[in-house]
């Protein structure tokens, strides 16, 4: 058995264009890639790869799903043998047995622990907004800074109080044990047992994960105090590895594939400054040396970076050895300097986003230019520091995968550094060289033989005369089940009722006994509705991430952008807006779903009434035309509440 963990590494680095591409030529068009579905007899591109949603499908056949179902389908491999294939390629080493029961209460513990981070998250942000501490300190700080209220909500800044224990109090009163609050970080015990909210005090910064899942915070204080740190950040914990993640991956993800660019700054106010201005393809290291794994991160959406330096030549001279990196993962590395005296927060609270861009390019240097210029600028003419410079540059180009960009850079130095291009090149073959003999070899990992036998041919679903509506309906699951749907307190009890998306249509269709026909979207959405009130429950990535590959597969065309929606969804095509109005919506197609039901049930029973009339049975005759009239009353009420007329044929 492989464990949860196991898998998510497996999913979060599987690569989707990555993975394809060793199958199928693909080549960019728009946001996504498209190549020859390698399925069927394909004459014309129709295989659509997502890298922002980590999908893929072919429109001709309907094939496609996450890199773990492409590989099942395209290497005839099970569920998990696909997650083994995909592990031994990005060398994540998996051990294949029982879990014990102390690795079961860690998958808990995980669990657990994001569910207290949730928690945190609302807290905080309640504080900041409720609170008068929170409102005149925490608050006033964020307006000083220029933010915006949507942008504070957006990012889900917070304050947590200048008091002791508040949190703490406030959590073990709301039910949450002590254990995990440690865990997380999120207070301190101390050897006489007394214990203190680590970040009181201090506005608050959320990390999320990037499917969104809170997995740390970053606290800044407020007060002047020498002693004090300025941040403080949650510690390293099961569910949270700084060097795993990136400060706004989340909320950065589509607009990098979108601009197929990445820009990297330090600190979490310069990812918000920009996302204010405009500029939301921005990510940041939070103060940290760059990591292999947050620079694979970053390549799973674009190969293309720019890092803004805010000018201090300390600050870039301890950020090269993070670019090298950069460039040993194959990215094309550009450098922004600032202005004096500022910083990619500072820049943006200055210029909108179109000034900001054009900035950066009339300014972005390549990055061995930069460094070459810099080294150079720093040795002057003494001998020693260019002959140590140019064994630092060189160990830089050596590190660039690509043989050509390899070449072309190692004739730009020479003429900077007015050396031979020829000497340049057998230091950087000598250091490659080197390099490869160092190379560890990549853990073994066992594979099941390619030709796995096939699964006996799946029963085909149930057919549904409503499969439009219950698939329209299944959409909304898929793509918001988690989601917030209504939200009201009764008076009387002050008793707080959330209803979310999967639930709503399920206790819908549940109350008027109008279950989905088709078996496999009648499974999906009872799951959905099991689920939906976990913290750590993300309809989308759930589905897609199913054991079985028709549920994933389904997901994957529901989720894709090229699903074709109905007549009124069409005038929702932007995601933003589609999610603005679900309400709406939601109720709009639960009701057509409905009146078509009925409206069925009307048609039956007249031509039960055509049969009885040659019968001569008057007596049953009125009973079904009283039952239809209640029916056609019951279908005028649902018309009403739909405002359109729905077309169904039968």
């Amino acid at each position: 058995m492989i464990d949860q963990p196991t898998i998510d590494r497996i999913l979060d680095a599987a690569n989707i264009v990555d993975v394809v591409s060793e199958f199928v030529t693909l080549r960019r068009r728009g946001v996504n890639y498209v190549g020859l579905c390698p399925f069927h007899q394909d004459k014309s591109p129709s295989f659509y790869v997502s890298p922002a949603k980590n999908i893929c499908k072919c429109f001709a056949c309907g094939e496609g799903g996450t890199a773990v179902h492409f590989i099942m389908k395209h290497e005839q491999l099970d569920y998990f043998d696909a997650l083994r294939f995909l592990a031994k390629k990005y060398h994540i080493d998996i051990q294949e047995r029982e879990l014990t029961d102390e690795e079961k209460q860690v998958r808990s513990d995980r669990e657990s622990m994001l569910i207290v981070n949730n928690w945190a998250q609302k807290y905080f942000i309640t504080q900041l907004h409720e609170h008068a501490d929170g409102a005149n300190i925490g608050l006033r700080y964020f307006k000083e800074r220029g933010f915006r209220d949507d942008i504070i909500s957006k990012f889900c800044l917070g304050y947590s109080l200048d008091e002791r224990d508040a949190l703490y109090k406030a959590a073990i009163q709301a039910g949450y044990r002590k254990e995990f609050l440690e865990k997380t970080g999120l207070v301190i015990t101390y050897e006489n047992g007394s214990v203190s909210d680590r970040f009181r005090g201090r506005v608050m910064f959320p990390v999320h994960s990037l499917s969104g899942k809170v997995v740390a915070f970053g606290g800044r204080v407020l007060k002047k105090d020498e002693k004090t740190a300025k941040y403080v950040n949650s510690p390293e914990s099961e569910i949270y590895h700084k060097s795993n993640e990136l400060y706004g991956i989340f909320f950065a993800k589509q607009a990098i594939v979108k601009v197929d660019k990445c820009y990297l700054v330090e600190g979490y106010t310069d990812v918000i400054s920009m996302h204010q201005a405009g500029i939301e393809n921005v990510v940041a290291s939070s103060g940290t040396a760059l990591t292999q794994p947050q620079i694979r991160l970053i390549h799973r959406f674009t190969e293309n970076i720019t890092v803004l330096y805010d000018g201090d030549a300390a600050g870039i001279k301890a950020a090269l050895r993070g670019i090298d990196l950069l460039l040993d993962e194959g990215l094309n590395v550009k450098v922004v300097l600032l202005p004096d005296g500022e910083d990619p927060d500072s820049f943006a609270r200055k210029h909108n986003s179109s000034r900001f861009i054009d900035f950066i390019k009339e300014n972005e240097t390549d990055f061995i230019r930069f460094k070459t210029r810099l080294l150079l600028d720093e040795a002057g003419d003494d001998p020693v520091k260019r002959s140590s410079l140019i064994t630092d540059i060189i160990r830089t180009v050596a590190i660039i995968p690509d043989n050509i960009a390899r070449t072309l850079y190692i004739r730009e130095c020479s003429g900077m550094m007015e050396i031979d291009e020829r000497l340049l090149l057998n230091e950087v073959n000598k250091i490659r060289l080197r390099n490869n003999e160092k190379q560890p070899t990549a853990p073994v990992i066992e594979t099941a033989p390619a030709a796995a036998p096939q699964p006996p041919d799946a029963k085909p679903p149930e057919h549904s005369p409503f499969e439009g509506l219950e698939l329209a309906l299944l959409r909304y699951v898929v793509r918001y089940g988690e989601k917030i749907l209504y939200e009201y307190e009764y008076e009387e009890t002050n008793e707080k009722v959330i209803i979310r998306v999967a639930e709503y249509i399920r206790s819908e269709l549940k109350e008027d006994d109008m279950p989905f026909i088709n078996p496999l979207y009648r499974k999906m959405l009872d799951e959905a509705d099991a689920s939906c009130r976990e913290d750590n429950f993300v309809a989308s990535r759930y589905f897609l991430a199913h054991q079985d590959a028709s549920v994933s597969q389904l997901a994957a065309d529901l989720i894709s952008e090229k699903y074709q929606l109905s007549k009124y969804h069409a005038k929702f095509q932007e995601i933003k807006k589609e999610e603005d109005s679900l309400h709406q919506m939601i109720s709009h197609d639960v009701f057509g779903f409905k009146e078509a039901y009925i409206r069925k049930q009307i048609n039956e029973i007249g031509l039960k009434i055509k049969e009885l009339q040659k019968t001569a049975d008057l007596g049953q005759v009125v009973t079904l035309m009283k039952e239809q009239d209640e029916l056609n009353e019951i279908k005028k009420a649902l018309n009403k509440r739909i405002g359109e007329r729905i077309i169904l044929k039968m």
